[in-house]
């Protein structure tokens, strides 16, 4: 009873800290103009909103810490999120910078048009983004299937390599740490545990990094998924592993209160980041390891179908995935309540599982 009252102490009072501090973050970005400009042409009415709200998350989990100070896996779990806010919001800043301008073409004919790898229906617009698409703008102007309807300035970021090297960084930092058990799924694996550890924090960074393309989506998976790891390490008893996920629902959910359709916040890199990365971190320090992946499964998903596009495995009109289904006519709130219901179903299921079944 005192470990339950504990974390829902822990969970109130870093819900409050993380909403008081999105409100405060979102109000000096809104005055220091530092705002999204997105680049998917159905976005265009999310312009103007502050982005890099993953401050407000990474300040509710440092306020959390501080209260939990004497709570190693939590200390632990924050440090690990903060090198990643800090990356993050590396990527962020230099996003403020605009890299080029892309044209953005309505089909004005009365049949489908094909520019690039997309086909617009008459009346549809998009942005003139790929090689082939931008070869094939000339002739479709000349033929009048096509008109400019638009400019969509494209921010600038850092290269993929870049990227990939600054998370193996963040997860050397968590196998530096020395907390993490050489144990996995009951077996011993000894120094095979560091390119574990390290894949994992990677691929945890990409996985919420990409799903975060829609109001809610992310923070509401995370708060989903971390939530569940709370109640799954509760069942198992293990109160180590239970309050580093607790922060992280608070703040997922704190947050989610001004990020929830329609969006007066955006996290930015600086909060995927850092929720990526203090997530798989808490499930690696926690040794629940294998529920915290089952959890991540939506988003796990998504970065392998996304792979598989680029492999030219598969064929999607837009990257990611929820890009696609918004093309194809799902609105953004329906495609956010189907990624929540199947994280909460895949969750429940696991739960379920474990706790009749193991």
């Amino acid at each position: 009873m005192n470990n339950t009252y504990n974390l829902i102490l822990a969970l109130v009072i870093t819900f409050l800290a993380t909403v008081f501090f999105t409100y405060f973050v979102r109000k000096i970005l809104l005055d220091a103009d530092v705002t999204d400009k997105p680049i998917v042409t159905e976005h265009k009415h999310k312009t103007g909103t502050p982005t890099m709200g993953g401050l407000a998350i990474l300040l509710g989990a440092a306020l959390a810490a501080s209260v939990y100070c004497n709570e190693k896996n939590l200390i632990l779990t924050v440090l690990i999120m903060l090198a990643a806010g800090i990356v993050g919001l590396l990527d962020d800043l230099l996003g403020l910078k605009i890299k080029e301008v892309q044209k953005v073409a309505c089909n004005i004919s009365t049949q489908p048009v094909t520019i690039g790898r997309l086909t617009l229906e008459p009346g549809e617009e998009a942005r003139v983004a790929t090689k082939k698409a931008r070869n094939d703008l000339p002739t479709l102007l000349e033929q009048g299937k096509v008109e400019i309807t638009g400019e969509t300035p494209i921010k600038s970021e850092g290269t993929e390599r870049n990227k990939i090297i600054a998370q193996i960084v963040i997860g050397v930092f968590l196998v530096a740490t020395g907390a993490v058990s050489s144990m996995v799924l009951g077996f011993e694996i000894g120094l095979f545990i560091i390119p574990v550890v390290i894949f994992g924090i990677v691929g945890s960074i990409n996985s919420v990094n990409l799903i975060d393309g829609m109001d809610g989506l992310a923070a509401g998976i995370l708060t989903i998924a971390s939530a569940s790891c709370v109640i799954f390490s509760m069942l198992q008893g293990n109160f180590g592993a239970a309050l580093p996920f607790t922060i992280l629902t608070s703040v997922s959910i704190g947050f989610l209160v001004f990020n929830r359709y329609p969006a007066s916040i955006i996290m930015g890199d600086t909060g995927s980041f850092a929720l990526g990365a203090g997530y798989l971190t808490a499930g690696f320090l926690g040794d629940i390891i294998y529920f915290t992946v089952i959890a991540l499964a939506i988003p796990i998903i998504s970065v392998i179908i996304s792979l598989m596009h680029r492999a030219h495995i598969i064929k999607l009109p837009v990257e990611p995935l929820h890009h696609t289904l918004n093309y194809k006519g799902l609105s953004e709130k329906k495609i956010v309540a189907l990624y929540w219901s199947m994280t909460l179903i895949i969750c429940l299921v696991a739960i379920l599982i474990y706790q009749f079944l193991w």
